[in-house]
């Protein structure tokens, strides 16, 4: 599977408070729809997959969400394009097709979460890497 587009079509963003007490973040992916998909350009055996997707971060308790919208686009082989297009009609995906789009949603999303949450004066829904005092050996 080798990714050949990915971009955002709706960019939600709201804030509603500033009290971070007894925080909890929420996150998920939703795929609304798999389609094959078209190109003049894009020459090859493989066929295109087009996949709309929501991912989500909301701040419990009803501090924050941010909701981000967009289409990505892989290609496959013929046989396991046909598979994931007959399993969709079902509304069901193979796992490891699944775990890789949602891998590229997350890492793509995620790393335009962050900035907005840098702005928004809200926590990383992500660990950051930080440093730590060296332990001390007794």
């Amino acid at each position: 599977m080798k990714l050949v587009g990915f971009n955002f079509t709706k960019i939600n963003l709201e804030k509603k408070s500033s009290d971070l007490k007894d925080l909890k973040i929420n996150t998920g992916i939703d795929i609304s729809e798999i389609t094959e998909a078209n190109s003049d350009i894009f020459k090859s055996s493989d066929k295109l997959i087009a996949i709309k997707f929501e991912y989500n971060i909301k701040y419990e308790k009803n501090i924050a969400t941010l909701n981000f919208f967009g289409n990505l686009v892989v290609s496959l082989e013929p046989e396991q394009a046909k598979d994931i297009l007959k399993q969709w009609k079902k509304k069901k995906m193979p796992d490891e097709f699944r775990l890789n789009i949602f891998n590229i949603i997350l890492r793509k999303s995620s790393l335009k979460a962050l900035q907005f949450e840098e702005e928004l004066n809200l926590p990383p829904h992500i660990p950051l890497p930080s440093f730590r005092p060296p332990e001390k050996k007794e």
